[in-house]
């Protein structure tokens, strides 16, 4: 089973909300997801970012691939520079 990390739409037309969701990759967008690990909200100013570092590190250690705008989230985050450090030291 592949899983990904990725977002799921949430909120009203024309004004978006994000949730931060493990998933397997054969699941639609919106649909059933494993868990939840965070929320994006693109529209406050500045945009508002809440992950659990955690279950992050923990899901992409067992394999999870995210999504490319989870991996930006992720960058900016910190949460994968953490990751690449403790690859490394392994």
């Amino acid at each position: 089973m592949a899983v990904k990390i990725r977002l799921k739409r949430m909120g009203a037309k024309k004004s978006p909300f994000y949730r931060v969701v493990v998933a397997d990759s054969r699941a639609p967008r919106d649909g059933r997801f494993i868990e939840e690990i965070g929320t994006y909200n693109p529209v406050a100013q500045p945009a508002q970012v809440s992950i659990n570092e955690e279950k992050a590190l923990q899901w992409l250690t067992t394999g999870a691939q995210p999504t490319d705008t989870v991996k930006n989230l992720f960058s900016k985050a910190g949460i994968l520079q953490k990751f690449h450090e403790a690859k490394r030291q392994k």
